[in-house]
């Protein structure tokens, strides 16, 4: 780019800064910016000679380009020369202080650039400056915001000047009068003092090191006094923070002795503003600047004033900090900066001041008092060192404190004070266990409003501190490992502090580790130096419990197996290698669970396990004994943890199970049944647990112990004879014998199966009847209490389950099975059939699950109660309730449904023959059909499970017929589209049952899986969509997969079962028979042709007989269906249904239509059945000499109002215009030779009887029916306007009768003439061949119509014309006279037409034809194309933007056909991504795109497409005119340096410039931003 282009270029730009909108000024400034990034030089000259040129131009516009100017320099600065500089300097000076008034904008500009010069020619600008202060004269704001910020941007370039600067500045201070002037003024000598502290702080990197604070302190100090002793006075509240502001950095530089002989004044002053003041952080900032500076010059003046610091500073902090905004936040800061002086000034005085606050009754005010001591602990450590016993015994009032604010900063205080050693001193532990007290707290009480600032609640509550502030103690500070270790072991027992297990283990086992590295004498613990710290009994059995909870507390579980592995020298040194590889594995178990997941009862055992373990290596009975005496004293810890004492019960019993002591085992257990809180539902299942698990290695004295406490006085007096007629007592010894009853139920379930056999009826059950049954003077008491019913069932189920799982079980017979099961089935019928309350039913059916397994087998009597009365008791339950209703209620529901479940299969297990099958479901079959969703969808459900059990169990030893195939699926399929979800699941789980019994009875193995039936499972998800359109699709797949799989023996079976189930009441489940019978016939339907007659007639029949409205279109349907399969079947069945046609039978035609192909396979049959038969016979009479008459055939007469039906129909549409000149031409010659013919004998009585006179013509006239068809036909071809014609004009009536005929069809030609001339070249070719007809007629009638068409233009219109007279003189020679006639009478109408002419779009049409070349043109005539797509390339992405939608469209697919002939495979991908029709087009980052590949593919277009673009920037379309220079920014900005000479540069600015003045914003934006581009070009 030449100078002269780029100057011409800016020049440009510069022209349009005056744009009234002011984005396109915005634009103009960024093209600016453009060119000066880069060529700075002559960007920023020409900025220069265009504001010095343009005098008048008002200052908004002058401060656009200054803005401008600054931008480039501030990157481009150290490119200029020396002169250029000078003459930018030059021009921001003048134009800063053109005006003397505040024009802020325009000299704000302006500074900008001298600001940004001074980076680089501090000198230069300085002397400007400096030449604008003149003695005397106040100098101009805008020169002193101007040194202010250049103080700040260089300091080092500026404080040298400084002196010079002060000594033209200050004589004028008093001169300045207004406020602004004198906020200008303190602004700048704040920045002039903090660039001097920046100098003086950083001399070794200064220009001149020699510089030092006495150079500035003369002049400093009569500033000083000016602001301070005048000014500080005003009433203007920003002129006294100004003030305030720039006394602080001043007092740095005062002399020593002016600053200690102003502080009585000056403190006072400062601090008297807070009052003054809501916005205080300047104020605290220059205060504690003036401390600094009075601390740093050893000030003693400070001592006379730290009382009122102190009280001014204090109520600043305990201020209530609401607000967010950060100077409130700020300001805290700095007061508390304030108190670091004082705090090194001043320590003692501080904490006098300070200490006593913390115990007085405003909130504020303590919690202000600890912040400012977590403070000074913290910024004052030296000085604080000596006051640590004084500062601790300050704390004990705080640590009583129950308000949350002031525990929080309590918790802040005491992590301070660990890092700074005070926890070492006396005291310290009170303030450690303070910490573990607040991390015990629950989450209840943690405060519900978050603190200042915090988006959790949590996260700022006093736990959630507390345990951050523990951890990090005891992991980052080293010099409390001492101290903690072992002390915190000593909270791990108390029941207050259970809350703080997981930090507290987190932290010990930190603690532990560092100790481990330290060495093992370091790390063992010497408990006897330590009295308080808990027994490694007490230690191993307080983790291992809390364990068996692991998710609770923060996840105390692993935390807790942690600490424990790392204990492990401390509890038993044999435990090292073993614990280092179980617990990791108990860790990676909780590690792959969540709570949800976490199966309990399966963690607790693999605690147990790793118990067991450990004691048997530890193999130590005095050890074994002493630990399950500190269990047992544990047990009252967990009174309020039922879960954990249950598991607590469990390790006693491990533990005593692994003892060899029989006393202590025995008096244990004495201890555990004498102590146990019976009246607690858990604790008598944790004692039975106990005891069971204890018999595991001590079944003899288990047993005996049980025996010697019911023998014993304890239990003796507990159940006197008085007692039982008190309700309380009552109460008390059920609970009792309750749990003696479980105990015996669990010492059967865990004692060894060789050992329980010979003890099970003699001694278990012997007890458990004996505690059941209560006798009063010999008579037998029914027990009241529900829990020693459910005892008694969870015991004898136990024992049952024992025999189960016993080797010798087969051989065992158990005699009181009967009485058992008697009493089990009691125990469920006495249950409410209606509501459930207790888990009794669902363990008695468990109970009898066991009991039916062992032997003696039931009578099939007893097995059919048994089923009856269980279905009876669960099925009839309310519906499953809500999660809403209770957690315990719905698990209790599913658990008595699986034990139902279990039940039934247990029974179905002891006979597994199709005829036991048979049983279950004629036993679920009443349930299947109740009228209860609830009961149906457990009675399903039930189904599928009992199929899927004999499906897995099955077994077949020869290949047999699964006869009741089609019956079950019958039953079960409908059910898909049930109204309960669960029930269409669980229809759906026993067809994929079924289908896979079928193949395992032809002989498939059983882990054949067949694609087929698995498309089943996939259909689930369907059926739970409650959208019936989406479920009844699913049926239809269902249906599907059923015919598929189904024998063919089983189909009609399975029909007939369909068809009785489409009265069945719930209507959904019809309507799935209806869905799933034409599924099978559509998939099946091709072995049914000799079965057609047959199923129409019981589709007839079923329409008949059914209410519901589906049951017509499903019938329908099933017609349709069987058409496509065997069309000329059902045509003809159909053909037989007796005239006239009822309503059912008309629907059935009608359904022939709904498809085009099938529809016009119809019609050409029924055209074939129409002009197979002649279409009348002529009586006997016409032998006689009489005239004849004329009877209509029935085939043709049936086929004709069969056509009627089916052309009534709008789906017939497509199939009436393919087959339109064939059914015109056939029922136009039927309607002509059925002119005069009657009705059959019998049809004409049957039309007086049953109908109306008018409605028997209309209906079944022959001339009429044939009339109606063809109007008919006309109406659903699209011809309505022939039908109104011809209604207008009567032709329909004349066609129809002998006089009127030859006219009628006239009318008729004319109005096809007309209205539907198009479809005349086939009717013609179609009439060609009925010259010949037999039939007189049909001659006459089409000779009629071919003569009136040469009466309209339309024979011109559309070549006709010889095809017209070939056909006319063919008929020249007729024998019929009416023939003839009708011939000349055509010859008579030839006249010619005037066709009109259709428009179009042109410039659409011719775009899409551009598009369409692009598809069509290869070969030879490749490369000369190609260059006429690149031609119109530009044109038709400009287009895009076309405000005419279909140009644009037509645009899109052009551009689209264009892709690939350019040999671009991004840019055609490109096309195809974004100008899909209908896509919303980003048409800037299309374009963007577009000219990126373009430029990379094809560099030398760059020339061409521009010139393409400067013809549309002058298009009348604003959007296309804006498109225009986008397309050449992005062109430019996309091309290559070496590419400049495609460019007439010069005309290119010229176009844009045009652009600039367009009326359009956005057109003028547009040239900007490429004005801004063609930069790149330099």
């Amino acid at each position: 780019m030449t100078e002269s282009s780029m100057k011409k270029l800016a020049s440009t730009l510069l022209d349009a800064i005056t744009d009234k909108d002011p984005l396109v000024q915005e634009q103009v400034c960024s093209a600016l910016c453009s060119l000066g990034e880069v060529r700075p030089v002559e960007t920023l000259r020409a900025c220069e000679e265009y504001l010095r040129q343009h005098d008048k131009l008002v200052h908004p516009y002058r401060a656009a380009v200054l803005r401008a100017m600054e931008r480039v320099l501030s990157s481009r600065a150290s490119e200029l020369d020396k002169d250029t500089a000078s003459t930018i300097i030059l021009l921001a000076s003048n134009e800063m202080t053109k005006t003397k008034d505040l024009v802020w904008d325009w000299q704000q500009a302006a500074s900008g650039v001298l600001v940004a010069v001074g980076r680089q020619f501090i000198s230069k600008v300085m002397e400007e400056l400096l030449r604008r202060l003149h003695p005397g004269t106040l100098p101009h704001c805008a020169v002193l915001h101007t040194l202010a910020s250049l103080s700040v941007a260089n300091a080092f370039g500026v404080v040298p000047f400084l002196p010079s600067v002060l000594s033209s500045l200050l004589p004028v201070l008093g001169m300045a009068k207004q406020d602004t002037v004198r906020v200008a003024f303190c602004s700048a000598l704040q920045r002039f003092s903090e660039g001097a502290l920046e100098y003086l702080a950083n001399l070794d990197r200064a220009p001149d090191p020699t510089v030092r604070k006495d150079a500035f302190a003369t002049d400093i100090f009569s500033a000083y006094d000016v602001l301070f002793h005048q000014w500080l006075q005003s009433r203007e509240a920003k002129l006294r923070l100004a003030v305030v502001e720039a006394l602080g950095p001043m007092s740095h530089l005062l002399p020593s002795e002016r600053l200690e002989e102003q502080l009585p004044k000056l403190l006072p002053g400062i601090l008297a503003l807070y009052k003054k003041h809501a916005e205080t952080f300047y104020l605290s900032k220059s205060l504690g600047q003036i401390l600094e500076a009075a601390v740093s010059v050893g000030s003693r003046t400070l001592e006379t004033q730290l009382d009122a610091l102190l009280a001014a500073l204090h109520s600043q902090i305990c201020v209530p900090v609401e607000s967010s905004s950060p100077l409130v936040m700020s300001n805290q800061k700095e007061v508390l900066r304030c108190f670091t002086v004082l705090a090194c000034s001043s320590p003692d005085r501080l904490l006098a001041f300070l200490l006593p606050r913390l115990d007085t009754s405003n909130e504020r005010t303590r919690v202000g008092t600890l912040q400012v001591v977590r403070h000074v602990i913290n910024s004052a450590a030296a000085q604080m060192e000596d006051k640590k016993p004084f500062i601790l015994s300050s704390m004990r009032l705080p640590l009583l404190d129950t308000n949350s604010k002031v525990k929080r900063a309590v918790v802040q205080v005491i992590s301070a004070m660990a890092h700074h050693g005070y926890l070492e001193q006396p005291g310290g532990e009170a303030m450690i266990e303070y910490i573990v007290q607040q991390c015990a707290l629950p989450p209840e009480q943690e405060p519900e409003k978050p603190g200042p600032g915090s988006k959790d609640p949590k996260a700022d509550s006093v736990r959630a501190i507390s345990v951050r502030t523990l951890y990090l103690v005891s992991t980052t500070v080293d010099r409390m490992s001492h101290v903690l270790w072992p002390y915190l072991l000593q909270f791990l027992i108390p029941v207050r502090f259970t809350g703080a297990l997981t930090p507290l283990c987190r932290s010990l086992v930190h603690l532990a580790q560092k100790r481990q590295e330290a060495g093992a004498d370091a790390f063992l613990i010497q408990y006897n130096a330590h009295a308080s710290l808990p027994s490694p009994y007490a230690v191993t059995g307080r983790l291992l419990v809390v364990s068996s909870s692991p998710y609770l507390g923060d996840g105390r579980g692993v935390a807790a197996l942690h600490l424990l592995s790392v204990l492990h020298p401390n509890i038993h040194p044999l435990l090292g290698q073993h614990w280092e590889t179980t617990v990791p594995l108990l860790l990676g178990y909780l590690d792959e669970h969540t709570e949800e997941t976490l199966l309990q009862e399966e963690w607790e055992e693999k605690l147990l396990m790793f118990l067991r373990d450990t004691l048997a290596i530890i193999s130590d009975n005095a050890w074994i004994c002493q630990l399950s005496l500190e269990l047992c004293r544990q047990l009252p810890c967990y009174d309020e943890a039922p879960q954990e004492k249950n598991f607590l019960y469990k390790c006693i019993g491990t533990t005593l199970g692994a003892a060899s002591s029989k006393e202590v085992v025995r008096k244990h257990l004495q201890e555990l049944l004498e102590t146990a809180r019976y009246q607690e539902e858990a604790e008598r299942e944790g004692l039975a647990c106990c005891f069971g698990i204890c018999a595991i290695s001590h079944l003899e004295d288990t047993l005996a112990q049980l025996e010697d406490f019911v023998r014993s006085e304890v239990f003796r007096k507990s159940i006197g004879i008085l007692n039982i007629f008190k309700d309380r007592s009552e109460n008390e010894v059920e609970k009792v014998k309750s749990a003696l009853i479980l105990c015996y139920g669990h010492v059967a379930a865990r004692a060894p199966r060789e050992l329980v056999l010979a003890k099970v009826e003699s001694d278990i059950l012997r007890n458990i009847c004996q505690h059941f049954n209560t006798k009063v003077l010999g008579v037998k008491v029914e027990t009241k209490d529900p829990a020693l019913k459910l005892c008694l069932v969870q015991s004898v189920c136990m024992v049952s389950r024992a025999i189960c799982s016993s080797t010798q079980a087969g051989s065992f017979h158990f005699t009181r099975k009967a009485e058992l099961v008697a009493q089990m089935m009691e125990f469920i019928r006495a249950e409410p059939p209606d509501s459930l309350r207790t888990p009794i039913r669902k363990k008695a059916m468990l109970t009898c699950t066991y009991l039916v397994s062992v032997e003696p087998a039931l009578d099939e009597q007893a097995r059919a109660d048994v089923i009856r009365g269980c279905l009876h008791s669960v099925m009839a339950l309310l519906p499953e309730p809500k999660e809403e209703d209770g957690g315990f209620q719905k698990s209790l529901y599913l658990e008595t449904l699986h034990a139902l479940e279990d039940l039934l299969t247990s029974l179905l297990q002891r006979n597994m023959t199709p005829q036991g099958l048979q049983i279950m479901i004629e036993h679920l079959s009443p349930w299947i059909k109740s009228p209860r969703g609830h009961e149906r969808a457990r009675a399903l459900g039930l189904s599928a499970l009992l199929l899927r059990y004999f499906l897995e169990h099955l077994r077949v030893s020869a290949l047999v017929p699964f006869h009741n195939l089609g019956l079950l699926i019958g039953l079960f399929s409908p059910r898909c589209a049930d109204l309960w979800p669960a029930t269409r699941q669980e229809a759906v789980d026993c067809v994929y049952s079924l289908l896979y019994l079928q193949l395992g009875y032809e002989g498939f193995s059983r882990d054949y899986r067949d694609d087929v039936a698995e498309r089943l499972l996939s259909l689930k998800d369907g059926l739970v969509h409650p959208d019936p359109a989406i479920l009844f699709h699913t049926c239809h797949s269902v249906g599907q997969i059923i015919a598929k799989r189904l024998p063919p023996d089983q189909l009609i079976s399975l029909l007939l079962t369909m068809f009785e189930a489409l009265g069945d009441p719930e209507k959904n489940c019809s309507r799935a028979a209806t869905v799933m019978i034409n599924c099978l016939l559509q998939e099946r339907g091709g072995v049914l042709q000799e079965k057609v007659p047959e199923i129409v007639s019981v589709l007839r029949s079923k329409l008949q007989e059914a209410q519901g409205e589906h049951v017509l279109p499903a019938a329908q349907h099933s017609v349709y269906l069987l058409a496509t399969q065997h069309c000329s079947a059902v045509v003809s069945s159909l053909l037989g249904s007796p005239l006239p046609l009822d309503s059912h039978a008309c629907m059935l035609w009608r359904a022939l239509a709904v498809e085009p192909r099938l529809a016009a396979q119809v019609l050409g049959l029924l055209l074939e059945k129409m002009s197979r038969d002649v279409p009348f016979k002529e009586s006997r009479a016409f032998l006689l000499g009489r005239t004849p008459d004329r009877v209509a055939t029935l085939l043709p007469l049936s086929a004709t109002c069969a056509l009627f039906e089916v052309m009534s129909t709008s789906a017939a549409g497509p199939a009436v215009l393919e087959l339109y000149p064939q059914l015109f031409v056939a029922l136009l010659l039927r309607v002509s030779c059925t002119v005069g013919v009657q009705l059959p004998r019998n049809l004409q009585a049957q039309e007086r009887r049953g109908a109306s006179p008018a409605l028997a013509a209309r209906n079944l006239e022959p001339c009429s029916s044939a009339v109606d068809t063809l109007r008919s036909m006309l109406l659903r071809s699209s011809s309505e306007d022939v039908v109104q014609r011809m209604d207008l004009e009567g032709g329909w009536e004349l066609l129809r009768t002998s006089a009127g005929h030859e006219e009628g069809a006239a009318r008729l030609a004319r109005a096809m003439a007309e209205h539907a001339g198009p479809r005349l070249p086939l009717v013609l070719k179609t009439l060609a061949c009925t010259h010949s007809s037999v039939y007189e007629n049909q001659r006459v009638t089409t000779t009629a119509f071919l003569a009136e068409l040469l009466n309209s233009n339309v024979a011109n219109d559309l070549m006709l014309l010889d095809s017209l007279l070939e056909s006319l003189a063919a008929r020249q020679k007729d024998t019929c006279a009416s023939v003839r006639r009708l011939v000349l009478r055509g010859l008579a109408n030839l006249a010619s037409g005037c066709p009109d002419k259709e428009k179009m779009e042109f410039r659409t049409a011719s775009i899409r034809l551009f598009g369409h070349l692009n598809k069509v043109c290869h070969g030879d005539c490749e490369d000369v194309f190609l260059d006429q797509v690149v031609g119109g390339l530009a044109p038709l992405l400009l287009h895009l933007q076309d405000p005419q939608a279909t140009v644009a469209s037509a645009c899109r697919f052009a551009l689209r056909m264009c892709g690939p002939n350019l040999a671009c495979e991004e840019l055609s991908a490109a096309f195809q991504k974004h100008l899909q029709e209908g896509r919303a087009l980003h048409f800037g980052e299309f374009l963007n795109t577009t000219c990126k590949h373009l430029m990379h593919h094809f560099p030398d277009l760059l020339g061409r497409l521009l010139t393409t673009c400067l013809f549309y920037f002058k298009s009348s379309w604003e959007d296309v005119r804006a498109a225009a220079p986008l397309f050449t920014g992005f062109l430019v900005l996309h091309a290559e340096p070496r590419q400049q000479p495609q460019v007439d540069l010069d005309q290119l600015i010229s176009a844009l410039q045009i652009l600039l003045k367009d009326p359009a914003p956005e057109v003028r934006t547009r040239a900007a931003e490429a004005l801004g581009r063609l930069v790149k070009l330099a």
